[in-house]
């Protein structure tokens, strides 16, 4: 008897740069009252340490009233001195593992993969709480060069306890299949900011169609 997985839930990513810190967060509280969000990753390039403190100060809270974890990207040091609830590495940033050693036992950590099981069970043995991988689809958010297939999902599923995140272009057209092939987390960020009715339009689409793919996988 298998047990089914639970669905597939939305983890945030902010735009790259937020000219209006006030109106952005107003997004974000339309956005997160619209359905569920598990984390919201702020991630700002480039921006100086300043703009970082103020964007975290200024949306923690939003996300925070919701249960919404919230994670800074790259900067484990920042993301410990501003009370973050952890923080995201790449592979060319800290360390799983000093990122762990800065931050504590309790923070969340997740680490870049790409489109490399060996990267992610590094990742893994280093304490990593997740691990994403990507881009599954041309995106505008960041230049990227690895196209994983979605089969890496069912595979890491299949033989790793931990979470994994599918990020890369993300849309309601093509999350589904990502959760059914075995994502635990979909990684979004234009397909909701830029949306054409919104963000909380977004979430909701999100929503729909991940909601029908908990699976027995």
């Amino acid at each position: 008897m298998t047990t089914a997985r639970p669905a597939c839930r939305l983890y945030l990513i902010t735009p790259p740069s937020i000219n209006d810190l006030d109106a952005f967060a107003a997004a974000l509280e339309a956005a997160l009252a619209a359905g569920d969000v598990a984390a919201l990753q702020i991630r700002l390039k480039p921006a100086t340490d300043d703009q970082i403190a103020a964007a975290v100060r200024r949306l923690a809270p939003i996300a925070r009233a919701r249960d919404v974890a919230v994670i800074l990207n790259d900067r484990p040091d920042l993301a410990l001195q501003l009370g973050c609830d952890g923080v995201h590495v790449g592979q060319d940033d800290a360390s799983v593992a000093g990122a762990r050693r800065l931050m504590g036992p309790q923070a969340m950590i997740g680490a870049t993969c790409h489109d490399s099981r060996h990267l992610a069970m590094e990742a893994a043995e280093a304490g990593a709480d997740y691990v994403a991988f990507g881009a599954f689809f041309p995106t505008t958010t960041k230049a990227t060069t690895h196209r994983p297939d979605p089969e890496i999902l069912t595979i890491w599923q299949e033989t790793m306890e931990i979470p994994c995140v599918a990020i890369g272009g993300v849309t309601p057209d093509n999350a589904a299949g990502l959760a059914r092939a075995g994502a635990d987390f979909v990684a979004v960020s234009a397909a909701v900011w830029a949306h054409v009715d919104g963000p909380a339009a977004a979430v909701r689409a999100f929503g729909r169609v991940l909601a029908g793919d908990a699976g027995d996988h």
